[in-house]
């Protein structure tokens, strides 16, 4: 398939550990992708995860943003433009943690995690949104977290953030759902990214214990439901949270 033929698929923090599977399945699906990476003085590290994604087959594209500053965010909208294209689907991934309990909790704290997990959802999306109403087009799917719907202790900032992105996604689904757009929500469960594994072994296995299939989720297993809600033919599911948590909560 020519590259002009071809959906273009953003992901923001798509040099991580999730974001990579999510990259690696759009790709396989036939997408071109665009990764995102947060700082100029991690130019080196991305420029390494593409070569490695090439040599696995998947061609990647690569763009530098703070996902939760506006201006930087328009600056990489104009750069994706005159680069690659229009985006045709935003998987709205980054995220950090900065977690505390409130009582200990300081404002920088609250104010970089919710920046970084939920403004960017906004500073992100309003870049591409006209362009795909104007096409008539797109797919926009935000992943957030089992925390957003449970709630964790230590996690006021990051677990508000997370739920405040279903609020985003139900609010904008429907604005955008006569304009050929679809706005879905990702809570995964616990995952098993390096960050995970890189818990004390007695406390992750205490962590396992608590969800009912028996084991971490994969992060091809969040990419699957990526792959399912950006096809064309996942038009009317919107509006929609999937948990992907192997039963860990379920309401």
């Amino acid at each position: 398939m020519d590259n002009n033929d071809k959906k273009i698929a953003l992901v923001t923090g798509g040099t991580g550990g999730i974001g990579t599977a999510i990259c690696q399945r759009l790709a396989a699906d036939g997408m071109r992708v665009i990764a995102t990476y947060s700082r100029a003085e991690k130019k080196d590290q991305a420029e390494q995860w593409r070569a490695e994604q090439k040599e696995l087959g998947f061609e990647m594209e690569l763009v530098c943003v703070n996902v939760g500053d506006f201006s930087s965010c328009e600056s990489a909208a104009t750069d994706i433009a005159s680069r690659v294209g229009d985006v045709d689907v935003i998987v709205n991934n980054a995220g950090i943690t900065r977690d505390s309990v409130m009582k200990k909790m300081a404002v920088g704290q609250w104010d970089s995690v919710i920046e970084t997990n939920l403004n960017s959802v906004f500073n992100i999306t309003k870049q591409f949104l006209d362009g795909m109403i104007s096409r008539q087009y797109g797919r926009v799917i935000n992943i957030s977290s089992i925390n957003a719907q449970k709630g964790q202790f230590g996690q006021v900032n990051y677990s508000a953030a997370k739920a405040g992105m279903h609020g985003f996604t139900k609010a904008l689904a429907q604005e955008v759902a006569r304009k050929g757009i679809t706005v879905n929500t990702i809570s995964p469960g616990y995952i098993a990214t390096s960050m995970i594994m890189a818990i004390e072994e007695s406390v992750r296995d205490k962590i396992e214990a608590q969800i009912p299939i028996g084991r971490f989720g994969q992060p091809e297993e969040i990419a699957r439901v990526v792959s399912f809600l950006a096809a064309e033919d996942a038009g009317f599911i919107t509006g929609s949270n999937i948990s992907a948590n192997g039963g860990q909560h379920m309401f």
